[in-house]
């Protein structure tokens, strides 16, 4: 196997969440003996989330790739859905995927069609975004 083919191999969840979060790469290359990456991500969060998942792999990661995002914000942004199960709330569902109850406005926004304030009702069954 060549150093490259290598490299993806041993960085490939980064490669998966790359493709996962709408990240839109425009360089993937070997360069002397680092991998070396170039492209957007669809906001900081993602840029952040693709930095985590490079430093989780291991830490000689400086010598072994070079990563140089940046932000584009006209590209898609990443969602996430859920299924509503019977008991759910806009709290819960909000505490599940941000930590935190009281950010159930986001999910409000990112459900424009189903969703008008924090009085709507959901269903089980309902499949809700799940704004980033």
């Amino acid at each position: 196997m060549d150093i490259l083919e290598g490299l993806k191999l041993k960085y490939e969840s980064v490669l998966s969440l790359i493709k996962e979060k709408g990240v839109v790469l425009s360089h993937l290359h070997l360069e002397g003996d680092k991998l070396h990456m170039e492209g957007n991500a669809p906001n900081e969060n993602v840029k952040n989330d693709v930095w985590n998942a490079i430093k989780a792999v291991g830490d000689n990661w400086s010598s072994e790739i070079s990563c140089n995002l940046g932000v584009d914000t006209s590209l898609p942004q990443p969602e996430k859905h859920y299924t509503v199960v019977g008991g759910d709330s806009l709290w819960k569902i909000a505490a599940h995927f941000y930590g935190n109850g009281s950010q159930y406005p986001k999910i409000i926004a990112g459900n424009p069609g189903k969703l008008v304030d924090e009085h709507s009702v959901i269903h089980p069954g309902d499949v809700l975004v799940i704004p980033d």
